[in-house]
């Protein structure tokens, strides 16, 4: 498990250590990047087939420090966090892969800077996914947003320090005024923070306590991006097409989701009544998931459109995760990862048509399909995943979201899923329309078509047969996650 973290934070600090002496020209960065990826891949790998078989695991923590008293900085592995690395291990080789087609082609400058910060990113990523209690959780969170903020402003423009500024404040702001609060607030009631199955909140503590803590973690895990803390997602549209697609399928936002799932299952617990919890929190995520679909269909520029469109996805995982069973976390849980590979496909397709065509605009993209069938294809499956339809993997996890809500005791659960359906037709509409324009209207041969390098193409098909592989095969995936929900009941 440590060198899962390690090695991508290896290569990031050899690439760093050489680039004084590489040439612009040099792919010395893009080859250590792949190799870092690869081994890294391998390993994890390796540990995931070594728990095929076994009915229920867990390892560890390993306490690397303890600060003070009571507080270590210690890593552990158990079913989430397993899921969440090998996710981010096959979409960080993915990305490194389509990256070093993307940034030449673009003509992008500063390479080895780019590489290593993208190094340092997934080594936070995979440091949050083992992290053994909040305290760690925290450090790694914020580690992470400090190194992905050189990737948003990559290109250094005053468009792209704008971005940046407000990506960092965001995220810092509700970190440090939200986050760390309810953490501290954690310790003082139960004198720990380590992540324990059924939950580390003594069962005296009153409804309004539990309530106000579960509102500072949903919002102050900004990452998640629950309206109105949702900006600095549209704002980091400024960056690179690999730093977005990073983004929003491996590590930032999948980092945020994944954070609140596992403070839910581990510090509140599944067992919390219902009858304790302010019912109207959850309605943060449901109003999110609409709102962001709207605006998303009124977004002409494309990467914008799929950025309200991650913040509206977002918001079924959050919606899932506090529904507070073990349907909704292994709801939650299938959403993390059709997500991830649908998303990641759509961003890939944006850098594709950006490279082949110079557009960005939803409305540049008329007839473009005949023009680049391959792209669009892998679009157009992509949409079906975040709308739900086969033959893309999407289809269960809202298949089971929607099982989650039926079955919830919440009041008004019905109208939960009205609103997980009229987002499911809004989905289709902002998305889907982008591959019927694509492949119906006529070409008006405006924009000239270049080649996408292989590289890219490479890694598209990989993210869209994952996503193909993730609804033919959903049961291994599922087993998993049942695993998971046996372990913490």
């Amino acid at each position: 498990m440590i060198w899962i973290v390690l090695i991508p934070l290896a290569a990031a600090l050899v690439t760093a250590m050489l680039a004084p002496r590489l040439s612009p020209q040099s792919r010395v960065p893009e080859r250590l990047a792949m190799l870092g990826a690869f081994v890294q891949a391998a390993i994890m790998f390796f540990i995931v087939f070594q728990f095929a078989t076994v009915a229920t695991f867990s390892a560890g923590p390993w306490v690397l420090a303890e600060p003070i008293p009571g507080i270590t900085l210690a890593f552990h592995f158990e079913p989430l966090s397993l899921l969440f690395a090998v996710i981010a291990s096959i979409l960080w080789f993915a990305t490194t892969l389509y990256a070093s087609g993307y940034m030449r082609a673009h003509g992008e400058t500063a390479l080895p800077r780019f590489y290593c910060f993208l190094g340092i990113s997934i080594s936070a990523t995979l440091a949050l996914a083992f992290s053994a209690n909040l305290f760690t959780m925290f450090v790694f969170y914020e580690i992470l947003t400090l190194s992905t903020w050189p990737l948003v402003v990559h290109t250094e423009d005053e468009t792209a320090r704008r971005g940046g500024r407000t990506y960092l404040g965001v995220l810092i702001a509700t970190s440090i005024g939200l986050f760390l609060p309810a953490i501290v607030w954690v310790y003082q009631l139960a004198g720990t923070v380590t992540f324990t199955p059924g939950g580390v909140l003594p069962a005296e503590t009153s409804g309004v306590v539990v309530s106000l803590l579960l509102l500072l973690f949903v919002l102050g895990v900004g990452k998640s991006a629950v309206m109105p803390l949702h900006r600095w997602l549209p704002a980091a549209m400024v960056a690179p097409t690999p730093v977005s697609a990073f983004l929003h399928a491996v590590a930032v936002v999948k980092a945020g989701v994944f954070a609140l799932a596992k403070i839910v299952v581990y510090i509140f617990g599944l067992n919390i009544s219902s009858d304790v919890l302010a019912h109207w929190i959850i309605w943060l995520p449901a109003i999110t998931v609409l709102l962001a679909s709207l605006i998303a269909m009124r977004e002409d520029n494309l990467k914008r459109r799929l950025a309200y469109s991650t913040i509206s996805q977002l918001s079924y995982i959050v919606l899932a995760v506090l529904l507070f069973s073990p349907e909704g976390t292994l709801a939650a849980g299938l959403h993390i990862t059709m997500h991830a590979f649908a998303k990641i496909t759509l961003f890939f397709g944006a850098g594709a048509i950006l490279i082949a065509s110079h557009c960005t605009k939803v409305s540049e993209l008329d007839g473009m399909g005949r023009q680049m069938p391959l792209v669009f294809v892998c679009f157009a499956i992509g949409s079906l995943s975040i709308v739900g339809l086969p033959p893309a993997g999407g289809l269960w996890s809202k298949w089971f979201l929607g099982q989650a809500i039926v079955a919830s005791e919440y009041p008004g659960a019905w109208l939960l899923l009205g609103v997980i359906l009229l987002s499911a037709i809004l989905n289709s509409i902002y998305l889907l329309g982008i591959a019927v324009r694509a492949f119906i209207k006529p070409f008006s041969g405006a924009a000239t078509i270049e080649a996408v390098p292989w590289s890219m193409q490479a890694a598209m098909l990989i993210a869209t047969g994952m996503t193909v592989l993730l609804f033919l095969m959903p049961m291994p995936l599922h087993e998993w996650l049942v695993v998971l929900t046996l372990s913490i009941r």
